[in-house]
């Protein structure tokens, strides 16, 4: 990859980026709560099973699609895989993070002028941008390589989980760090699983944490949105 793309993709997987992702746990405060998860093994049990579970059938692999169409200027194809993403957002906390922080990305993607006013209008035609379409058009906008890009994604969102655990069940920052290094096959393995599943085997089907996310919705102590 060349050098300016790996910047580029350094920049989007940054926890940095500021869309907000800090404020969001995707369920994992309310496991937390109710004692699921409570020390560090049990904590990147949960992270490697939710980016194997979840991640790398759903979320990642229609990214990987929406690059593509992007790249191919194929405005239906992003407005499916699109519409297809907000649909499958089954709680109310779920739909409202995604939509929040693709508006943000979106936003900021327009004000740094990255994309031609082509790309661009692909983008803005969406009624809703959720955040994987966004991430999409930025990574073409700034000519990020597809398979680096969902790995790419993929670590930003397994360092915001166990960002999430250092905070709230607490674990120490050693260990933090300790479950993102040991996390990193199970990394390239999701993300070979997400860029080779067919379209009719992508599922979000994870109703454990469909309801997680619905308890989590009328939790009475919380820190985060999600």
């Amino acid at each position: 990859m060349q050098a300016a793309a790996l910047l580029h993709l350094l920049q989007l997987s940054s926890p940095s980026l500021p869309i907000g992702a800090y404020s969001y746990s995707q369920g994992l405060e309310a496991a937390i709560e109710n004692g699921s998860v409570a020390s560090e093994a049990a904590a990147r049990a949960w992270i490697a099973n939710a980016l194997h579970e979840v991640v790398a059938r759903f979320e990642a692999p229609i990214f990987a699609r929406l690059v593509d169409a992007f790249t191919g200027r194929d405005a239906a194809a992003v407005a499916l895989w699109t519409e297809r993403f907000v649909a499958a957002r089954d709680t109310s906390e779920f739909r409202a993070e995604t939509i929040q922080m693709g508006y943000s990305l979106g936003r900021l993607a327009a004000d740094l002028k990255l994309a031609d006013d082509a790309l661009l209008a692909i983008l803005q035609a969406q009624p809703e941008v959720p955040l994987p379409t966004a991430l999409a058009f930025a990574t073409v906008a700034l000519q990020v390589p597809r398979d680096e890009a969902v790995l790419g994604m993929m670590f930003s969102w397994a360092e915001n989980q166990v960002l999430a655990c250092v905070k709230t069940v607490p674990l120490g920052q050693v260990a933090g760090q300790r479950m993102l290094l040991s996390l990193r096959p199970e990394l390239e393995r999701a993300a070979a699983t997400a860029l080779a599943l067919p379209d009719d085997e992508l599922s979000n089907w994870s109703p454990g944490l469909s309801l997680l996310s619905m308890q989590h919705e009328v939790q009475y102590s919380r820190i985060y949105r999600s």
